[in-house]
């Protein structure tokens, strides 16, 4: 029974797309993954993306905290944290297209690297349905609150930097290296471990 309405859906879903149309596709009700992933693959088929949309994969994942969703364009893969759920499906379907968005915009853009939340995210987002969409949600998820652990200081401007994580390799001040060196890097101008303030 819930076999044959997801199929009647799904052909309803599929006569209502014209290929390479660019409006929006009406979501089916949002209950299991396999419901989003196809979601996901007409959105892409609707916007010519045959290809990734033949990769695609969505999975809810129970280890999210206060993220709404995550996207990985290396593996063509969307994860959603299952809190949505109690925001009803029109949220979950933003949440989806905000993170098809990141793996649409990698997809075109090929090699290129491009900025998280840049122009291309944006021109993604709107093709997608999602017209100023924002680069973080404001859902009233759990936020975490990890303290600093690592404090560094720049030896020209004395700037700090506080970390949860430490730095990896060589990290300059930005400031300094624009300011002084025309934007590229500086050793001088690198970043020292310090001591953590007391409290």
């Amino acid at each position: 029974m819930q076999l044959d309405f997801f199929r009647q859906l799904t052909t309803r879903l599929r006569s209502a797309i014209k290929p390479r149309s660019h409006s929006p596709v009406i979501a089916p009700a949002k209950s299991d993954a396999s419901d989003l992933e196809e979601t996901a693959r007409l959105l892409l088929r609707t916007l010519g993306c045959d290809d990734l949309a033949t990769r695609v994969h969505v999975r809810w994942n129970a280890r999210m905290r206060s993220t709404a969703g995550t996207a990985f364009a290396a593996k063509s893969l969307i994860t959603l944290n299952p809190r949505l759920r109690d925001f009803g499906d029109a949220e979950i379907d933003r949440t989806l297209r905000h993170e098809l968005a990141h793996l649409l915009a990698h997809h075109r853009a090929g090699r290129r690297r491009i900025a998280p939340h840049g122009r291309e995210w944006q021109q993604a987002c709107r093709d997608l349905g999602l017209a100023d969409e924002k680069r973080c949600h404001d859902l009233p998820l759990p936020r975490r609150q990890i303290s600093a652990r690592h404090f560094y200081r720049c030896p020209h401007c004395a700037v700090e930097l506080q970390r949860v994580r430490a730095l990896r390799g060589k990290s300059a001040c930005l400031a300094c290296c624009r300011r002084h060196n025309g934007g590229r890097y500086a050793d001088k101008f690198r970043f020292a471990k310090i001591p953590a303030p007391v409290a």
